[in-house]
């Protein structure tokens, strides 16, 4: 018997010719010219160079906080080269594009590096929800500053403040972390043994601390005061090692952030960092 010629399988549930007649689309749902979908102001990139996020750009500019910031994007209110932006993420130029709120342009914000003597009961944040004075409260700027790394509220010191983000994030960066001077007043004696393990590291919930620089300043019976250069940023590092130890701290206070010092500048005061601090930092930081 012969064989009957079988016709080519298609699809199941597709005819054959389905694929020639599937339209081929040209464009985007909603990019057509009649769908009526308003066109988004800026197709911003985050990693093209100069970009930054919107609101990160008016709170630098003294417009209100990164939150409110956001709460003005998203009603409306902000433009960019004249046409508004209303949804989020957004990422500007703040060098090129033009930025408006409520149809003023905003002021371009300058790059401003303080020290800080910080007193005690400062805390370092930029505000605080229960209403404690904090290190930027003391800086008298028309810029939006904020800490450089921390340093608790129980110590003093130096403390720099800034709104070069980039600056910032590198000397608080592991890999770049700036050496820090703190001078350390303990009750009772600190014995040798003890001061060369603060020296080689002590094993904290983090893990061990690092070598650190340690000098005998004084010692007595009732107090030694030490001084110790460390270049990691644990939390109350300094306090929680010497505790480890068997020693509670009587004060600490941050006396060179680098070569960076406080001597001279009263508690409480600050004062602008000159041309060499700041190419200092930048060159410690790896961005010279």
């Amino acid at each position: 018997m012969a064989r009957q010629k079988r016709t080519p399988r298609t699809h199941r549930h597709q005819p054959a010719d389905k694929a020639a007649k599937r339209p081929i689309r040209t464009s985007r749902p909603g990019q057509g010219s009649g769908s009526g979908r308003r066109k988004r102001p800026i197709h911003a990139d985050r990693a093209q160079a100069g970009r930054q996020r919107l609101q990160k750009v008016l709170a630098a500019a003294g417009v209100d906080s990164r939150r409110h910031c956001e709460e003005l994007i998203v009603s409306g209110q902000v433009a960019v080269n004249g046409q508004v932006v209303d949804t989020l993420p957004a990422f500007v130029d703040p060098e090129k594009d033009r930025i408006t709120v409520g149809g003023r342009p905003i002021r371009r914000p300058q790059t401003v590096y303080f020290l800080l003597n910080k007193p005690k009961n400062v805390i370092c944040t930029s505000a605080d929800p229960w209403g404690r004075r904090t290190a930027v409260d003391l800086v008298d700027c028309p810029e939006r500053v904020f800490c450089v790394g921390r340093l608790d509220a129980d110590s003093t010191g130096a403390l720099l403040l800034t709104n070069d983000s980039e600056l910032a994030n590198r000397l608080t960066h592991p890999r770049y972390e700036i050496a820090k001077t703190y001078e350390v007043t303990l009750r009772g004696r600190v014995a040798g043994e003890e001061i060369e393990k603060l020296k080689k590291g002590v094993w904290l919930s983090e893990g061990k601390t690092a070598r650190a620089a340690v000098k005998v300043l004084h010692r007595t019976d009732r107090l030694t005061t030490l001084q110790v250069v460390i270049r990691q940023g644990m939390n109350r590092q300094i306090r929680r090692t010497l505790a480890r130890l068997g020693h509670k701290v009587k004060s600490l206070k941050r006396t060179q952030i680098g070569s960076i010092t406080v001597k001279g500048l009263p508690l409480g005061a600050y004062k602008p960092l000159s041309r060499r601090q700041i190419e200092y930092l930048r060159r410690e930081a790896g961005l010279a």
